[in-house]
């Protein structure tokens, strides 16, 4: 289950962020205070894959200087998504190693680095303290300080949080460092889902809903690497935002079980149906409607599909998750506006 979780988290952030990566070189997409920045070393020339990387990516985009520290062909591609009071960064690659040294310091920044480790094992070294942390564990980091950091092959993801937006929320920021976190923390799981919800909807770009975003990850990471009571059914906005992506995340993996409830989401999240009913209610669908469209229009799609024109409705509709053919026939009408065997003979979105 630990694995899965993991692996779950992984193909996540995967699936809504090293998409946006380019196919060689470098590309920078700017619109008022966001920034996107994607580079890619797998079209380029093998001779200039490396200089390029350490030049292009590491001293001018993150300011650290990198080394392969591996001998098979090097592989490198990340993404920086950039705006005021946040960075994130995914990166994909060989292995290597970064070094942030005094050299690298001068550039003034003082944020606090939360990495977050996927494939394996990962290396750090800052303070004269060294760690070893494990797949879907978490450390934070001083970028105000000379570090170093070793990465297996495979997906590393990190966030740059202001030092001065972590100080009011946390109780000591400095004796935070160097701390290994948990893949088991509560709020490090609901920081995870709420950064890949907002990576999905794109939220990070759009102004309207930046502000909002931000902070909510302002306050996830500390109570991510800050000690914190457990957070239960906490009314704290970032908390509840994070919840119901995660409720979310669970429907729309099962929403094709006829078994499923609200009572059986609830307990995969830790906490009470009613708690997750005003969650549900906060976003102004319920959890029965939520259900219903997901079925639906996954119905809609195996009806319109032009190698499933053989199949029984009823089969289909089992498979969308409805148990019961007559509420699918009724809620399919009013959907759609149209009969489910409407839909399939006019081989047309009605929708």
């Amino acid at each position: 289950m630990r694995e899965a979780q993991i692996a779950g988290i992984s193909g996540s952030l995967s699936e809504y962020l090293l998409p946006l990566l380019c196919e060689a070189g470098r590309v920078r997409m700017s619109e008022a205070d966001f920034e996107s920045i994607q580079f890619s070393a797998r079209e380029l020339p093998k001779r200039v894959r490396i200089p390029m990387w350490r030049e292009e990516f590491g001293r001018r985009i993150v300011h650290v200087d990198i080394e392969p520290a591996s001998d098979v062909p090097f592989q490198a591609e990340a993404t920086l998504q950039a705006l005021q009071g946040l960075r994130v960064i995914a990166l994909k690659g060989s292995a290597m190693r970064f070094t942030r040294s005094q050299a690298n310091i001068v550039d003034g920044d003082d944020s606090i680095g939360l990495i977050v480790n996927y494939p394996s094992v990962c290396r750090l070294s800052q303070r004269g303290q060294e760690i070893e942390f494990r797949a879907g564990d978490a450390v934070a980091i001083l970028h105000s300080e000379p570090v170093i950091v070793s990465y297996v092959e495979g997906l590393q993801l990190g966030l740059a949080v202001p030092r001065d937006a972590l100080v009011p929320r946390v109780t000591d920021v400095d004796s935070l460092a160097m701390r290994p976190i948990s893949r088991r923390t509560e709020a490090l799981r609901l920081l995870m889902t709420y950064l890949k919800s907002a990576l999905k909807q794109g939220a990070l770009a759009a102004p309207k809903l930046r502000d909002t975003i931000v902070t909510h990850i302002h306050d996830l990471v500390a109570l991510a690497i800050d000690d914190c009571a457990p957070l239960g059914e906490s009314s704290a906005s970032a908390v509840m935002a994070a919840r119901h992506s995660a409720a979310l995340d669970h429907i729309t993996a099962h929403f094709q079980d006829p078994e499923l409830s609200l009572e059986i989401v609830a307990r995969g999240q830790g906490i009470s149906p009613r708690y997750l009913q005003r969650l549900m209610a906060s976003s102004g669908t319920s959890f029965t409607e939520r259900v219903n469209e997901l079925r639906l229009q996954k119905a809609f799609t195996l009806l319109t599909a032009p190698h499933d024109g053989a199949r029984r409705i009823s089969d289909i509709a089992l498979e969308a998750g409805f148990s019961d053919i007559s509420h699918f026939n009724r809620l399919f009408r009013a959907r759609f506006g149209d009969s489910p065997r409407g839909v399939r003979s006019a081989g047309s979105p009605a929708a």
